[in-house]
């Protein structure tokens, strides 16, 4: 039986909340560009650049809310209207890999974005949840992001 505290990171539909670009890449780089931004003392030369007078401290405003991302899928991450979530829910599964009617339509219908989540799921069926998650960890490690794999939402 998989803890909560392992399941923190892992959206329902099956996707590791780690390889999530908001969760690992984007903060990352939104503090090296603040910090690249403060090195070249952006952050006090704006105020005497008409361009960017108004528009830079809404700017680092928003940087700073991307180097603070911290996005999960089970709290307040993911659209409202996610069917996913509201089906795992609705049938009292934790992830939907553990449900009977794995791969289901819903999931079939994601993997046109995410074309690892089947297999992905089937290998958590497989080894289960506690080294499914370790093998995503070290993929996250590696700087391995869904958004590098992932077809276009267009």
């Amino acid at each position: 039986m998989a803890s909560q505290d392992q399941l923190s990171l892992v959206g329902y539909c099956g996707l590791y909340c780690g390889l999530c670009a908001e969760r690992n890449r984007i903060p990352k780089q939104a503090k090296m560009l603040q910090q690249s931004l403060q090195e070249e003392g952006y952050d006090n030369w704006y105020e005497y650049v008409p361009r960017f007078k108004e528009t830079y401290p809404t700017f680092r405003q928003f940087l700073q809310q991307l180097a603070e991302s911290d996005c999960t899928c089970r709290t307040d991450g993911g659209p409202p209207e996610c069917r996913m979530r509201n089906c795992a829910q609705k049938k009292s599964v934790k992830v939907c890999p553990k449900c009977k009617e794995y791969p289901c339509t819903l999931i079939e219908d994601h993997a046109t974005h995410y074309p690892t989540v089947i297999q992905d799921g089937k290998r958590m069926q497989k080894i289960g949840v506690e080294k499914w998650v370790k093998e995503q960890e070290e993929r996250a490690k590696r700087g391995v992001v869904y958004a590098d794999i992932r077809y276009p939402w267009r």
